[in-house]
């Protein structure tokens, strides 16, 4: 199990964190799936850009660093987008719509990882 938190506030942001650390993985990202629960959230490592093709519902982006520190957000990206790479993204987090704005994060933030080999 993956838990991350806000590293200054320790608000626990997602407890069910999909890891997605390989090509396939990261290529087939959260297409066609139906939602994205609020609490749930894929990591994509490494990643400097995502793609919504496919995707049947919008989702907030958090681009993060080497030291899971925010470097960019997209909130409420909606299907078939694009982002620009942002060179200094190390990982992305991809989270339902509004998951940025109901926690409060801000470029600079920094986020902490839990993990748990409790299922």
């Amino acid at each position: 199990m993956i838990r991350i938190k806000h590293g200054s506030t320790g608000r626990c942001l997602t407890d069910r964190v999909e890891l997605a650390n390989t090509f396939f993985k990261r290529l087939r990202g959260l297409m066609f799936r139906r939602s994205l629960a609020p609490n749930q959230a894929l990591w994509l490592r490494p990643c400097n850009g995502v793609h919504t093709f496919w995707m049947l519902f919008a989702i907030d982006v958090i681009f993060l660093d080497r030291e899971l520190r925010i470097v960019k957000l997209v909130e409420n990206m909606r299907p078939f987008r694009v982002t620009k790479p942002h060179l200094g993204a190390r990982s992305v987090l991809e989270m339902a719509a509004h998951s940025i704005s109901s926690a409060g994060l801000k470029v600079g933030d920094a986020l902490e990882v839990e993990r748990s080999d409790r299922s």
